[in-house]
């Protein structure tokens, strides 16, 4: 199988544009092994990146997220988020050493603020530069942030250093491409996407079988390879199945032609006006 594609973050460092989310998990049980399995998996295929949050499973994926990097911390870019309301200059530094003891590291690569909430921007980032100075994340970035949010976190202090933006876009979901895509790009932000296949609900679409038929790949495939087409965005699809992981890394087989581009954007249409940034 090809390499998976890189996307550079602003310090330099290279992260896979194919990665592993982990909304969902860690929240029953008796599917902890499997979720297990099918982030290790996708580790083995080169899906290095794991995105996790506080807020999943209320730290429950980020005990399965520890449990599946035990033994290859090093091998791994770890993301995880914090909540709005612990997003306060102390409340974030606590809840950044939660996290870590959940996942059973001593570092975060990135840490994002999971969507805005009554602090004000410029406390959260202080916390994160005082966690990024102590070493305890590599750096710093936020979700679900629109266009005028990035803009006003870009006039806090230090707040030109936010590492990456994570929001929803997919095939059904491509309002960011009107500002909010062109803007990060422009600024070597890059724009993490979660539910990059629509949480499954865009794979009945007629046209996205239609194409995947003719690439003998899955409509998931051709949802995913939609968007590495895209410069500076990464793909966080979450699986609970190790073969459906192995699917989804197979997506950086597929290149797609001009012309299936375009049928998608029929079927998918772009957006030719400012929208609201969409959340899930």
């Amino acid at each position: 199988m090809p390499e998976i594609p890189t996307v550079m973050l602003p310090s330099g460092i290279s992260v896979p544009a194919l990665g592993l989310g982990t909304w969902n998990m860690g929240e029953d049980a008796r599917k902890a092994a499997i979720e297990i399995e099918s982030l290790k998996r996708g580790l083995d295929l080169g899906m290095t990146l794991i995105d996790t949050a506080e807020m999943y499973g209320e730290g429950g994926a980020e005990k399965v997220t520890g449990q599946a990097i035990a033994g290859r911390r090093d091998e791994v870019f770890l993301v995880s988020k914090v909540y709005p309301w612990n997003a306060y200059r102390k409340g974030v530094i606590e809840a950044c050493e939660r996290s870590l003891g959940r996942l059973k590291t001593d570092r975060l690569d990135l840490y994002l603020l999971h969507w805005r909430g009554e602090h004000p921007l410029a406390e959260t980032v202080a916390g994160f530069e005082e966690l990024r100075k102590a070493g305890k994340i590599g750096a710093w970035g936020v979700s679900n942030f629109d266009l005028d949010d990035m803009e006003e976190l870009m006039r806090v202090p230090d707040g030109e250093n936010c590492a990456a933006n994570q929001v929803l876009y997919n095939l059904s979901r491509r309002g960011i491409e009107y500002d909010l895509l062109p803007w990060c790009q422009e600024q070597n932000i890059p724009i993490m996407a979660y539910s990059p296949i629509e949480q499954g609900r865009i794979l009945r679409n007629g046209e996205l079988i239609r194409i995947a038929k003719a690439y003998q790949a899955t409509p998931a495939q051709v949802a995913l390879a939609f968007l590495l087409e895209r410069d500076g965005v990464i793909a966080i699809p979450k699986s609970a199945s190790p073969d459906r992981t192995a699917e989804n890394a197979a997506a950086v087989e597929l290149d797609l032609s001009d012309e299936d581009l375009s049928a998608l954007d029929i079927a998918f249409p772009p957006p030719e006006r400012k929208r609201s940034l969409e959340m899930l």
